[in-house]
């Protein structure tokens, strides 16, 4: 079969030949449909995300839309290294593939699934926990997982939703999507206040994290308080991704002066079983068009043009097969 193959960390996947995969048992052999090219879709491919170890030559690719033998639509995860979704074939584990409803929108599906669950599960973890959202603060709103986030916390309710970046036209998105917006500027005190002035008196409920480093030493400088007054809601402080670093320091005194807890949501944090029970209701999200996803598509045969491509900012690069002839 056809693939894009990954033969080194620092290399562009090539349009090749390689080995059918096998679908031993618990799996089936599914066509591809679409497939989306993510950060962690690049990190689990170059053995750069804390839970893969490189190995090469690799198929990246941790998810996809397929269709089945029947002609079926699902969405699936991908097999066993070095098998991964951006193939003509996949062999679909049985635990991870999930049914689609005919007609459904597989390119947005396959832009929209990972980085939307990706604040999908904390804030059905947050309205599950307490029956309602408040404030939710999100970091990094000018990316795609950030500006899905604007679109989910609104989908769930929040009260108020403020969105925090640098980018201009990342952040003019996140406030069509319903965000009140804080463009950050690289000063952290100004940052700082600005972010502060923006949350105003109340305590945020919930803040999504997709940058850390400096960004987040930023919001706690901003949710830092002052006096003895306690808070009436506890903080929820989550973090997602490090774009902007993998490290930040955490001052003591915020952690005494609020009541906040900090936590990340991510591979080996989350269970299987809570991601597995949280998929389909987020796939009828993105099948149902309740929120939005910028996308462009690229043919698997020009897979190495797609992966080139930014995921910083801009639409979603999905990989969908290449035509015949």
């Amino acid at each position: 079969m056809k693939a894009g193959v990954l033969h080194g960390p620092d290399d562009v996947p090539v349009y090749e030949d390689f080995d059918e995969p096998v679908a031993g048992e618990g799996s089936e052999l599914v066509d591809l449909v679409a497939s989306g090219i993510h950060h962690h879709t690049r990190g689990t491919a170059t053995g750069r995300h804390y839970s893969q170890r490189g190995v090469f030559p690799v198929i990246p690719g941790n998810n996809a839309v397929a269709r089945t033998a029947n002609g079926d639509l699902v969405f699936t995860g991908s097999g066993r290294p070095p098998y991964g979704t951006l193939a003509e074939r996949i062999a679909s584990p049985d635990a991870m593939r999930f049914p689609l409803p005919a007609g459904a929108p597989a390119e947005a599906i396959a832009a929209g699934a990972n980085p939307g669950m990706a604040s999908w599960l904390p804030l059905t973890a947050r309205l599950d926990m307490k029956g309602k959202l408040g404030l939710t603060v999100v970091l990094g709103a000018t990316g795609m997982s950030g500006y899905l986030a604007v679109q989910n916390a609104r989908l769930l309710g929040a009260a108020r939703v403020i969105g925090a970046g640098r980018n201009p036209s990342g952040l003019e998105r996140a406030a069509t999507a319903g965000a009140e917006t804080v463009a950050l500027t690289g000063d952290r005190d100004a940052d700082a206040e600005a972010l502060d002035a923006a949350i105003g008196a109340e305590a945020p409920d919930l803040v999504l994290d997709f940058v850390w480093g400096p960004v987040a030493e930023t919001a706690f400088s901003a949710l830092s308080k002052r006096g003895t007054a306690g808070d009436d809601e506890d903080i929820s402080y989550v973090q997602i991704g490090g774009l902007g670093g993998a490290d930040a320091t955490l001052p003591a005194p915020l952690l005494r002066s609020r009541k906040i807890s900090i936590s990340g949501s991510g591979v080996g944090s989350v269970s299987p079983a809570t991601l597995k029970a949280r998929i389909p209701d987020y796939l009828k999200v993105l099948a149902g068009g309740s929120v939005q996803v910028p996308f462009r598509t690229f043919p698997l045969s020009d897979v190495s043009s797609a992966w080139t491509v930014s995921a910083e900012t801009g639409p979603r690069v999905v990989v969908v097969p290449s035509r015949s002839g």
